[in-house]
């Protein structure tokens, strides 16, 4: 017989596990990186595939030296520069000189328009749109 009224007695004692950590090798790390590098924002979908967390796996992504996401801009670095002396003004190009000429368009049985060698080419097809519309 129990001396203690007053002790609790314990009906039932059950053990949770909450897990325990898991190890892994950095060829197992590798391929899962490399899963998730397979497609757009397959991060997520890797991690849970795996069980494991999305920020363990970003962790893995950089410790591997790959980018975690397009927005992501990469560290700042020192770029070597040159200082060059300035160029001269380049000479000036002689203009070629408006080709002398006359040309003749035949618009369908009744029309002809001659223009010269200067013509503005906006104003002449604005011109023979009108002519063929006729």
């Amino acid at each position: 017989m129990d001396s203690n009224k007053f002790s609790a007695q314990i009906d039932r004692f059950e053990v949770v596990e909450t897990g325990r950590r898991r190890r892994w090798t950095d060829d197992e790390k590798l391929k899962i990186v490399l899963e998730s590098l397979q497609a757009p924002r397959a991060v997520s979908s890797t991690a849970r595939r795996y069980g494991i967390s999305r920020s363990l796996l970003l962790t893995w992504r950089r410790s591997f030296g790959t980018r975690t996401s397009d927005n992501e801009q990469p560290q700042p670095a020192f770029m070597p520069a040159m200082v060059m002396p300035d160029q001269p003004p380049a000479p000036p190009v002689a203009l070629a000189k408006p080709a002398s000429g006359r040309m003749e368009i035949v618009v369908g049985k009744a029309c002809r328009v001659i223009v010269d060698a200067g013509v503005d080419m906006t104003a002449l097809s604005r011109v023979l749109d009108l002519l063929e519309r006729r």
